[in-house]
């Protein structure tokens, strides 16, 4: 029965932990992706591990089962469950009332689980160890007063200030109060079980001084974050290292064999408790050192980054580890030789394991370059993934030994030397190569990026100093530095100050190999580059910051006798930096000209439509100062929107004033293509003439091969056949998404690059930032219809506004949501997806007054440019 119980206990710790293992995995497309991670697995499968466990050691050192027994263990795995899918599914939506409500869950089912503990533990009989047990109860306390702050927190404090201030009472609560507490009491009975040795002389003595001062640490933190004394809270939090390191003493005792007469730690369970401690004492010492020195609560709540993640990752993760390790092979039972099978399944490549686990998170949380840092994180990401496919092992293995064991019923003869026998870790081979993968991975994103590990070409290029030192401020913002181009003399000695005012953190690594390490946002650093011979290129590491266009370049201009030029940014009407393969657009630069009107007239009441199309060459804006020439019907990108109804005749006349053949395709026809889709040549024109047969939002486009590239040039447009029933709305917006090719700037498209299906950029009308510089206009409560039509030349769209719902969806001529007949829909929908030559609206309304941004999500060409906001105003 205990086997079964404890089996289906841990099942929900680890289906949580292979949660918080794929958001690790695929943290890139989730949202909010860090803070999931992190609860995933803390208010997850920590928090459900504690209270399986610490409810079994309480029992044991009690010697009395718990007042409500198994059931009341179930009913509050269960509920801490619910709580806390609803805390993190109410974060990610989001949703404030579940994040309020679940929180709420989670601390009820905590304080009933420390009650419990609290009742047992009155009245029990009195034993050496029984007294530790009360450190669950402080723990459970510590956990209501996290969750509180976390909702609050959650909600949106008034100020920077008291938002930092709740954020470290938060994790104080959190990770000191209910896991440190917790593991350090379970380690004063558990540890000496681990090493089949006793308690040491003295070790209780140390024990509960250790958890005394633990305790009264994060009473003192709590109380110094209340009065706003940061040096207070710092020396508080001190004070909880001091207890984990005096806790800590009885563990060392325990594995000299001077002192108690044991071997040194020889299982893995035993590795990683002693690292998951050692991992705990060092980050509370750097959490202590951080928030003393620095210059606001704002400051030490940014520099807790990399000391959450080695309490996390290093100490909490690696102790539930470790401990699972030991304990599920006991509490299996089967018989001696049921335990000492499932040890030694867990035991194989222990070492190799344990080395990647501990050396990932190191590389991971030290201050090492943006690319190794990653690597860290991927290699303690698969350690864990690796240890907890072991323990599953070590549970099959254990049944299948009992179901093994002899037919006549009578348990195998197992020696007693071999039933006692703690299992040696094992893998010192296999540990060589975890080692040599570290190495061999650290090497590799020391050679993807060598200038931020300090690698590179010397700046001064053997060129003579002239004695002059030119000083820049360079600010790190919005994904781009500014300026973004340095001009310097040759032999000048340049010094450059990064001074980061985003809400993120950057650095700056130059080719020649200085860094200036990572800047939290409100910070600076001055990198100081010597004597300058030869242009540089720079740009920040951290990863994917480069990519969205954070460059510098560092210009060199004449020679020894030229005269001094003092640094400058380059004019700035183009957003294109650097030259040739190195170019990169800046999207965050404002667009030059005035938007594409995007506003959607109702159809004209004629039932025929003239319309005249002249082909013109036209040099056209398409991102921040990139242009290129384009081809266009009508003089513009994208084409005139065409709009009518059901039944009507359009009568459309194309004039080739371009310098090569043209021609025009109405998907809205249906009709032979033979004579009014051919190809005209300069000169010459053509009438085509056909009647709207079927509603939907269609394309057209040049049909002279090669198609793609007419396409990619410009000769698009949208025209839009409304259905029969369409009501009308306050607002109607058109958005035809199409892709650029760039070839030279002020060139036609580059024909390779769309054979590559490589587009530059991705946008909305034409232009890939006008909607972000001059966002579409709405206001509370407004009914918006927008029409999209992708007409490519090669990727497709999903279409989505950022904080809202669309109540009504028309996809290629149908209602896929709400419409006329079903105009009251209980569903909603988020996106919009559409093929190249593909088109629909879909209908919203906006809740609120804000800014509300709608993409492609498909998020790479959202970063390219297909991206724009609506202004909501009362």
């Amino acid at each position: 029965m205990r086997a079964r119980w404890h089996l289906r206990a841990n099942a929900l710790v680890a289906a949580w932990l292979v949660a918080a293992a794929v958001a690790a995995a695929a943290h890139r497309v989730l949202p909010a992706s860090e803070w999931l991670m992190v609860h995933l697995l803390m208010l997850g499968g920590v928090s459900a591990a504690i209270l399986v466990w610490s409810a079994h050691f309480a029992e044991a050192l009690r010697r009395r089962s718990l007042p409500t027994g198994r059931r009341g263990q179930v009913a509050r795995l269960a509920a801490h469950t619910v709580g806390a899918v609803a805390v993190i599914a109410g974060m990610v939506a989001p949703s404030p009332r579940a994040v309020v409500a679940g929180g709420a869950v989670v601390g009820i089912a905590v304080a009933w689980h420390a009650v419990e503990i609290a009742l047992a533990a009155r009245g029990a009989l009195s034993n050496r160890l029984g007294w530790s047990t009360w450190a669950y109860v402080a723990a459970g306390a510590s956990l209501v007063g996290g969750v509180v702050c976390g909702v609050l927190l959650a909600r949106g404090p008034a100020t920077d200030a008291i938002a930092a201030r709740l954020y470290l009472a938060h994790v104080t609560l959190m990770i000191l109060g209910w896991v440190g507490l917790t593991v350090m009491a379970t380690l004063i009975t558990l540890w000496p079980t681990v090493l089949a040795v006793r308690i040491p002389e003295g070790g209780v003595r140390f024990g509960r001084a250790g958890l005394v001062l633990m305790g009264s640490g994060v009473v003192l933190s709590g109380a110094a974050l209340v009065v706003g004394a940061r040096v207070a809270y710092a020396a508080a939090v001190l004070v909880v290292t001091a207890g984990i390191a005096l806790s800590a003493v009885p563990m060392l005792r325990a594995a000299s064999p001077r002192v108690s007469g044991s071997r040194v730690p020889g299982t893995v369970a035993a590795w990683h408790l002693a690292a998951s401690v050692t991992w705990m004492a060092s980050a509370t010492l750097t959490w202590a050192a951080f928030v003393a020195t620095a210059g606001d609560w704002e400051e030490s709540r940014q520099r807790m980054g990399g000391v959450v993640a080695a309490l996390v990752a290093g100490g909490a993760a690696q102790v539930l580890l470790g401990a699972l390790t030991h304990l599920l092979p006991m509490v299996l039972g089967g018989g001696p030789h049921a335990v000492r099978a499932a040890r030694d399944a867990v035991e194989r490549r222990a070492l190799a394991r344990f080395v990647l686990l501990n050396g990932g998170v190191a590389l991971w949380v030290l201050p090492t370059p943006s690319l190794v840092r990653v690597a860290g994180s991927m290699f303690a990401l698969a350690a864990a993934v690796w240890t907890l496919a072991a323990i599953g092992r070590a549970v099959r293995v254990s049944f299948r030994t009992r179901r093994e064991a002899p037919a006549d019923g009578n348990p195998r003869i197992v020696p007693v030397q071999m039933a006692a026998q703690l299992p040696t870790v094992r893998g010192r081979g296999a540990a060589l190569v975890a080692a040599c993968a570290l190495l061999l991975g650290t090497a590799a994103a020391v050679a993807a990026d060598p200038a931020s590990a300090g690698v590179g070409e010397s700046a001064a290029a053997e060129v003579t100093a002239t004695g002059r030192t030119v000083e820049v401020r360079v600010e790190a913002r919005d994904m781009r530095f500014t300026p973004s181009i340095i001009e310097i003399e040759a032999g000048d000695r340049l010094v450059i100050e990064v001074v980061n005012t985003d809400t993120t953190s950057h650095d700056l690594v130059l080719d020649s190999g200085q860094a200036s390490g990572r800047i939290a946002p409100g910070e600076s650093a001055v990198l100081d580059v010597g004597v300058v011979g030869r242009s540089l290129d720079g740009w920040c590491s951290i990863a994917g910051h480069r990519q969205m266009g954070m460059t510098l370049a560092v210009v060199v201009t004449g020679g020894d006798d030229a005269p001094v030029a003092e640094a400058t940014a380059a004019p700035t009407p183009s957003g294109v930096h650097g030259e040739g393969e190195h170019a990169t657009i800046d999207l965050q630069a404002p667009m030059s000209g005035s938007p594409f009107d995007a506003t959607l007239e109702p159809a004209p009441d004629a039932t025929v439509h003239r319309v005249t199309l002249e082909v013109e060459n036209v040099m056209t804006e398409v991102a921040p100062g990139v242009t290129q020439e384009l081809w266009t019907f009508g003089g513009g990108v994208p084409a005139p929107t065409l709009r009518g109804k059901v039944g009507d005749v359009f009568e459309v006349t194309l004039v080739n004033n371009g310098d090569m053949g043209h021609s025009i395709d109405f998907h809205a026809s249906w009709i032979a293509p033979d004579d009014v889709m051919r190809t005209i040549e300069p000169g010459e024109s053509l009438t085509y003439r056909f009647v709207a047969e079927r509603a939907g939002a269609w394309m057209y486009h040049c049909s002279t091969m090669p198609m793609s590239l007419h396409i990619a040039n410009g000769m698009a447009g949208a025209v839009i056949i409304d259905p029969p029933d369409l009501e009308p709305v306050d607002r109607e917006y058109v958005l035809v998404q199409s892709e650029y090719y760039l070839g030279d700037q002020g060139g036609f498209a580059d024909a390779d690059k769309i054979a590559a299906e490589a587009p530059d950029l991705v946008v909305f009308n034409g232009h890939a930032t006008q909607y972000k510089d001059h966002p579409l206009e709405a206001a509370v409560g407004e009914r918006v219809r927008v029409w999209v039509v992708d007409v490519g030349p090669n990727r497709a769209s999903s279409f989505h506004v950022v904080g809202s719902q669309f109540d009504t969806v028309y996809f290629e001529g149908a209602y896929q949501l709400g419409g006329p007949g079903d105009p009251g829909a209980a569903g909603g929908a988020q996106a919009l997806a559409l093929q190249p030559g593909q088109g629909g609206f879909v209908e919203l309304s906006f809740p609120e007054p804000g800014r509300y941004p709608f993409v492609s999500h498909i998020m790479v060409d959202a970063e390219r440019g297909a991206a724009g906001a609506f202004a909501v105003t009362e």
